[in-house]
């Protein structure tokens, strides 16, 4: 990755007129959330990419060695929006509307992995409602798809893939037709229902790190556990907001989920979001 991951979207050079508070904040925090990956995860310059993308980084909240089972990515490059569009939280773009493809913004598998087989995937990297509904309770999917229809759900875009410890990773950016339909979005928290899943609490390790580094970076992220005891293997889970944007990301393993994996996975998913 280049020095852009070190910087704030660029603006245009005749900024529209300031919008109202709550829109100001929405683009403070996207300002924010780069800044502190520039302070809080160790960025430091060309080629470096995201400073979290291979394994030797040392200095990340929660990741704290080599060997600390982080995967190897390959260098991520920042999406890029059609010509004449404004990236999402410049000035003239405050609700965060993302205009790149969701194929784009969606976090490449890691170096080593071998794609999910078992993810049904169309055109693009696009995947259907009812196959994004399969993660969760059968009890829960009709309400979910009625929503989806009410709260203006565009598309739906996913990648998966499994790692050789086990682990499985799935990654779904749901699009709507603006930030504030979006917002309505509940299925990703404490409250969801997801397949063969008994319970769900935060994840103490993610939060531990997040207080210690008291890091805006992570504004507007959940990262959830299934609690103990569980079945036969565990689901952890990254909940991400960004404008129009809403991100779920679910890996599993039997035996039981390793941590650190789900944390980079959720904030390089991030960044690449902002």
């Amino acid at each position: 990755m280049t020095e852009q991951t070190t910087a704030a979207p660029d603006t245009p050079e005749a900024p529209a007129p300031a919008p109202p508070a709550p829109k100001d904040r929405r683009a403070l925090r996207a300002v924010l959330r780069w800044t502190a990956a520039v302070l809080v995860f160790g960025v430091a310059g060309a080629g470096t990419a995201y400073g979290i993308t291979r394994p030797e980084r040392t200095d990340v909240p929660g990741l704290s060695t080599k060997d600390d089972g982080r995967w190897a990515y390959p260098v991520l490059a920042r999406p890029t929006p059609p010509p004449g569009a404004p990236v999402p939280f410049a000035p003239d773009n405050p609700d965060g509307i993302h205009y790149a493809g969701l194929t784009q913004l969606l976090l490449p598998a890691p170096r080593g992995s071998a794609p999910d087989a078992g993810l049904k995937l169309e055109k693009d990297s696009a995947v259907t409602v009812d196959t994004f509904l399969e993660e969760y309770e059968p009890s829960a999917r009709d309400k979910m798809r009625e929503q989806f229809d009410i709260d203006g759900l565009r598309q739906i875009a996913a990648r998966g893939w499994t790692t050789p410890d086990g682990t499985r990773t799935r990654i779904y950016l749901l699009r709507f037709h603006a930030s504030g339909f979006a917002d309505r979005f509940k299925g990703c928290g404490f409250g969801m229902e997801l397949n063969g899943v008994k319970g769900i609490d935060s994840d103490e390790v993610w939060g531990k790190a997040k207080v210690k580094q008291v890091s805006p970076a992570v504004e507007g992220v959940k990262v959830l556990a299934e609690t103990v005891p569980f079945g036969d293997e565990q689901t952890r889970i990254g909940c991400l907001d960004s404008g129009d944007i809403r991100a779920v990301i679910l890996q599993n393993r039997k035996g039981g989920a390793p941590a650190v994996p789900l944390h980079q996975t959720v904030i390089l998913q991030d960044q690449l979001l902002h």
